[in-house]
């Protein structure tokens, strides 16, 4: 007579746990927020669409440094 030997399986020995599905769903989370924070604006090609013009500083060439007291 054959004899048969059932063990049952850990939990975590054959990846049953959802340890695999709760990385993927914070993998997910991390890839859309990295999406709509990065990607978005670059598709679109609007980063400034409201901003003010940068304004123009013009530096002299020579500055006179001499102090003239008066008495």
């Amino acid at each position: 007579m054959t004899t048969v030997i059932n063990t049952p399986q850990g939990s975590g020995s054959n990846g049953n746990s959802g340890m695999g599905m709760i990385i993927g769903i914070i993998v997910l989370v991390v890839v859309l927020f990295l999406f709509f924070f990065y990607g978005m604006p670059y598709f679109r090609g609007n980063t400034q669409q409201n901003s003010a013009p940068a304004p123009a500083v013009q530096i002299p060439d020579q500055i006179d440094i001499n102090v003239n007291k008066t008495p």
